[in-house]
């Protein structure tokens, strides 16, 4: 069964107010997500992947760590990443769950310093990748940065929240400010109950 792309959970205009405009989102949603979803159908059409889960295609294709595998594995871990990042994000995002507040407060000492720490991993991913908040196998919260499309299910973690750092996400809106684009997605655009939920 081919991959699709998958609508965004609120309108293009609905994160403009939050700082992410209809522009960002139909050229990251409509245009970068789509292609990669293209591109995974058509590199995974009568290969040993064909049928298999996203995710089994995610983790499989990183163990085996192949030539010959990257490109299904880019493609397929790009689509994973984007489907969660429209979905880790709101128009008029709430409060911070209490349970998950708790949990950031117990692992990062404060929510801002887990603020902190996140812009700081993001910021410092060198060339393209992603900023996440995970929880590890013993149920510990850490901030993670991953290169390229790679993510938490290649090892073994729960993604709870991931911030896209390649420019195709800010630079529309923040040009080459990355550290603005952080800051202004954890104080505007984050469904911390979508967050919560992930625990």
């Amino acid at each position: 069964m081919a991959f699709t792309l998958p609508d965004l959970p609120y309108a293009h205009d609905a994160l403009a107010e939050g700082g992410m405009s209809r522009e960002t989102l139909e050229y990251h949603h409509d245009k970068h997500h789509k292609a990669y979803v293209d591109k995974l159908n058509e590199l995974v059409a009568g290969t040993e992947w064909d049928g298999k889960s996203l995710e089994d295609i995610v983790k499989g294709t990183y163990q085996k760590g192949a030539v010959a595998q990257n490109g299904i594995f880019n493609n397929a871990s790009q689509h994973w990443n984007h489907a969660q990042f429209w979905e880790m994000m709101a128009p008029k995002p709430g409060a911070m769950p209490s349970e998950l507040e708790r949990a950031i407060t117990e692992s990062f000492g404060s929510v801002d310093d887990f603020k902190k720490k996140f812009t700081e991993g993001g910021v410092g991913q060198f060339g393209s990748g992603w900023v996440w908040l995970v929880k590890n196998a013993d149920g510990g919260l850490e901030v993670t940065k991953t290169e390229n499309g790679v993510n938490p299910l290649c090892h073994g973690q729960t993604a709870l929240l991931g911030c896209d750092v390649w420019e195709h996400s800010y630079y529309i809106d923040f040009r080459n400010a990355r550290p603005k684009y952080l800051e202004n997605f954890l104080n505007n655009l984050v469904n911390w109950e979508n967050v919560a939920s992930r625990m």
